[in-house]
């Protein structure tokens, strides 16, 4: 929960919370004990203030960049009061946001995002991204992100699968902690299923799929590097965990490195940290034949550069195509205007070498 806000009787407690996807108002009634949804569909609201009978709280989506609505209490009806971007949204075409819900290998209901380009053609074949989710916790909602965007993606000529993979919040509290301890195991296998199952669709092309990802989903590129079976032919791991056991001594978050993986690799009678340490992805640079683009900033000091530079420095003595792309100037988010249209231009010249 977040964005909390005091009804103006002091009976409600207003507040933003994930739930399958999206980030939805809610009101807490503390004599009931009671919570109510207050408002519905494909969107995120991310903050409220009290305004009279009404909210008025910041809106995005996938298709939408942040807007300011009015939302009725009574009824949680919605009026967007702001229109910054409409001069230039209303020249775009937004591709179609998906909801699919797949079953995963180990019989669970996953729900998938699938984003479609502009002017989508169900019979034409289109290269197809899967994109892994860093964190590894926290929500995979409707977020209009500035860098790893969804649309921006799609719109250039690419569907993009998004699962919301174990760990994911919004699912519930089991859903969300079974990736620690287990980033190789059941969310990589969360990951296959959901580009299998759209593998299999008429207007996916199977021979140009990628992933792409960044934090722990630069761990979870680096790991499916090695462990694929060909399904992949191109990667793009930006900020990634590459050594497990660098990452321990290296990173400044060391409580949870501890957490997530278990504890040190010196302890060999933990049996969950020294099987978080086998499955570190440069245990498997053997199998790694697939060109991977490596993105890393230097000042980023939850996952410090080297580990960017060794998993580089691995696929060119594994004679991999590869690229390194790297900020000086940044840390674990790429924050600088001028470096963002270098990591987009980057991003989709790697992709298009590969998968076009």
């Amino acid at each position: 929960a977040g964005s909390l806000l005091w009804a103006a009787d002091s009976k409600n407690i207003y507040f933003t919370s994930d739930w399958h996807g999206t980030f939805q108002i809610y009101s807490y009634n503390l004599k009931k004990d009671k919570i109510d949804k207050l408002t519905e569909g494909m969107h995120d609201y991310r903050s409220a203030d009290l305004a009279g009978d009404y909210l008025v709280a910041s809106r995005n989506s996938m298709s939408m960049p942040t807007e300011l609505y009015t939302v009725k209490i009574k009824d949680g009806s919605a009026e967007q009061i702001t229109f910054t971007n409409k001069a230039l949204l209303d020249k775009i075409t937004m591709g179609k946001v998906e909801e699919r819900w797949m079953m995963t290998n180990d019989g669970k209901e996953m729900l998938t995002m699938i984003i479609y380009p502009p002017h989508f053609d169900p019979e034409k074949k289109y290269p197809t991204l899967l994109y892994a989710k860093g964190g590894p916790q926290g929500p995979l909602s409707q977020n209009f992100h500035y860098r790893w965007n969804y649309q921006l993606m799609a719109a250039n000529g690419y569907i993009i699968v998004a699962p919301n993979r174990r760990g994911v919040s919004g699912f519930g509290q089991a859903w969300q902690e079974q990736i620690s301890g287990d980033y190789h195991g059941k969310s990589m296998g969360d990951y296959l299923t959901a580009i299998d199952i759209m593998a299999k669709e008429p207007f996916v092309d199977e021979s140009k799929l990628g992933a792409v990802g960044a934090s722990a989903g630069g761990y979870a590129v680096f790991y499916l590097a090695g462990n694929h079976e060909g399904r992949f032919k191109a990667f793009i791991a930006h900020d990634g965990i590459f050594n497990e056991e660098a990452q321990y001594l290296e990173t400044e978050e060391m409580w949870f490195e501890n957490w997530d993986v278990g504890g040190p690799f010196w302890d060999k009678y933990n049996k969950v940290a020294q099987e978080s340490y086998r499955q570190s992805p440069h245990k498997f640079v053997q199998n790694w034949d697939t060109p991977i683009l490596v993105i890393h900033g230097q000042k980023d000091y939850r996952v410090v550069f080297t580990q960017g530079m060794t998993a580089f420095n691995a696929a060119i003595l594994k004679d991999v195509p590869a690229e390194f792309l790297y900020f000086p100037d940044e840390n674990h988010w790429v924050l600088q205007p001028q470096n963002a249209i270098l990591w987009q231009r980057v991003f989709f010249d790697w992709l298009d070498k590969w998968l076009k």
